[in-house]
This record gives structure tokens, C-alpha cells and sequence, in this order.
């Protein structure tokens, strides 16, 4: 059911949650209790996104990202604060940090029915490559439903209902990024391709990256290499859900690594899906996670005020 895997992060299989008896469905929200609680990651296979549309995706995401500079730039929307298409190389940077990050990346976001068209901005299609939005629309779908059956165990875990993260998730504020970390062509400075961070959201999916360079910091306070494994997608816990559990479970701090010197001319390709609530989930600290003699390590807040706040200190907003 759970192996460790070489880089210290338990692997974990989705149909024992969704076709397994019981008792496997309940190990499987044993071990991945366990592993949130411990170090934030696990590594899941049978996802609810198809190969083939992973492949397909990162084809025409490779394709974007190889267009002329001035033609990437007509996709960029500045008024949307990065939200929405795309923002180029240098602009995000980590939260405690003054360099951007060496990477260049999209946004695709919600789809919400009529009634609803206003909460979002509208997905950018792309002149040139007809087929990007509904591929990448496509995979978004598969992503956010892992993610709902993710957080359904997760809800076991924390003693909720399974279904209570369903309607604050139901057409939430999630934005799949492709992100193209292009070739190192001179000694970078004190940037890095992503520096040292927390996703802000309640769990992030990642689709296994083309080249090696996540790192997880461990409780020892030692850098661990993650690498991307062909058949699961590696999903792990966002401040969100930390704030959310009162840090029961655990936001890690992650980085992508510059590529040793004679790998430099070696791009590198990772999509991460980034599960968000709606705008209007109070991030309050469950009562059930609050321990007798404890209190709430947070102050309460709304996810759009929370994830505002975050924009701004990474350079977007």
C-alpha cells in the first residue's frame, strides 16, 4: 500500500481510496495523515489525470514557451497580477527575498458556470496555439478532481465529515502554472530557479518536472532531492491548510535548485496545480485541531484576504 520512497517521502495510491475496502481506505488516510503531519509531501499514484493528456500537455506547453519573447508578451496582463496568462522571467520572487526567481511562467484558472462569471478573470487563449487553452483546461479538471478526493481524506484524518472541504472548494480560486525555467547561461547571482518558499494554497499537485531540482527542507534542517517519478504526481500541504489545522499539518518549505554547471543549457518543465478555496472560506483554525491548553497560532482571515497579502510579498500584487 505505502513504500518510502529514496528521497523520504511515503508513496501512496489514490484507487485504494476510491476502490479499496475499508480497511485499505482507511490506511490510506492513516499514511497520509501521517506523512502531512510529518513532512508535508507524499508521492500519489493513479491520479484522476491521464497520461496522455500530462503528454499532451507538456508538448504544447514547451511549444509556448519556445515563441519569440515580444509574442509571449502580448499574453501578459500586468492589471490582472499574474492571475491570468502569462508572466515573464524574473518577476516572482520568493517571500523573503529580493531576486527573482529564474523562470517564466502561465496561468490557467476556474472555469465557473453563467451564474457565476464574474468572480474570475476569463482564461487567455493563445493566437498561435489553437489547442493550449482546452488541453490545459482539461488537465485542470483532472488535477482539481484529485485534489477533491485528496482533501476528502484529509477531512477523515482531521475527524471532519468527508465531503466538508466539497463546497469550499466547489468552483475555488485553483490556478494550474506551467513554468519554463529556461537554460542558465551565466552565473547566477544570488537567484535560483524558485527560492525557498510555502505554496499559499491549501495542497499543491505537481505533474512529475522534466528535470531534477526540487528540494524539501526536513525537520533535521537538512535539504532533501525530490525526484519526479513517472507514474505519480507528488502533492503536498500549503499554508492554507497548515493555517486551517493550526499547524498539525505541515506546510513545507520547498526550492528548485540551480542544475549543476554542466547541466546549465538544460531547461527544465514542472506544472504545478495549485488547489485553492473559494474566496470567502474563513481560514480560521478548526476547533478539532486546537488541543486542550492550546490556542489558535492565527488570527482569523478570509482565503482572498490571505492569499492577497501573499501576492504582494512575492512581487505579483
Amino acid at each position: 500500500m505505502s513504500n518510502e520512497l529514496p528521497m523520504g517521502i511515503p508513496s501512496v495510491d489514490l484507487a485504494l481510496f476510491l476502490n479499496g475496502t475499508a480497511e485499505e481506505k482507511q490506511q490510506f488516510v492513516n499514511t497520509l495523515g501521517h506523512a502531512y503531519e510529518e513532512i508535508g509531501f507524499v508521492a500519489v499514484k493513479n491520479s484522476l489525470i491521464n497520461d496522455q493528456i500530462i503528454s499532451q500537455l507538456y508538448q504544447s506547453v514547451q511549444e509556448f514557451f519556445t515563441l519569440p519573447l515580444d509574442v509571449k508578451l502580448k499574453y501578459e496582463r500586468k492589471e490582472l497580477a499574474g492571475q491570468r496568462g502569462y508572466t515573464s522571467f524574473g518577476k516572482e520572487h520568493a517571500k523573503d527575498s529580493n531576486a527573482g526567481d529564474l523562470k517564466e511562467f502561465w496561468h490557467f484558472g476556474q472555469i465557473v458556470n453563467e451564474g457565476n462569471k464574474d468572480i474570475y478573470p476569463d482564461n487567455i487563449p493563445v493566437d498561435e496555439l489553437p489547442e493550449f487553452l482546452s488541453i490545459g483546461l482539461e488537465a485542470y479538471k483532472g488535477l482539481e478532481n484529485t485534489g477533491r478526493f485528496m482533501l476528502r481524506a484529509i477531512a477523515l484524518h482531521l475527524g471532519l465529515e468527508e465531503n466538508w472541504f466539497d463546497a469550499h472548494i466547489h468552483e475555488g480560486n485553483s490556478i494550474l502554472r506551467p513554468i519554463h525555467y529556461p537554460p542558465i547561461t551565466s552565473e547566477p547571482k544570488d537567484a535560483v530557479r524558485a527560492g525557498q518558499h510555502e505554496d499559499i494554497n491549501l495542497i499543491t499537485l505537481l505533474i512529475g518536472a522534466s528535470a531534477d531540482g526540487l528540494e524539501v527542507l526536513n525537520k533535521q534542517n537538512e535539504w532533501v532531492a525530490v525526484t519526479a517519478l513517472p507514474d505519480h504526481i507528488v502533492v503536498n500541504v500549503g499554508d492554507m491548510l497548515e493555517r486551517l489545522t493550526n499547524n498539525r499539518l505541515k506546510s513545507t518549505t520547498h526550492r528548485v535548485v540551480n542544475p549543476p554547471k554542466e547541466k546549465w543549457d538544460t531547461p527544465r518543465f514542472s506544472i504545478p496545480f495549485f488547489l485553492h478555496p473559494r474566496n470567502e472560506m474563513k481560514l480560521d483554525c478548526l476547533p478539532s485541531c486546537i488541543k486542550e491548553g492550546e490556542h489558535a497560532q492565527y488570527p482569523p482571515i478570509t482565503a482572498e484576504d490571505f492569499l492577497n497579502q501573499r501576492l504582494a510579498e512575492i512581487g505579483l500584487k
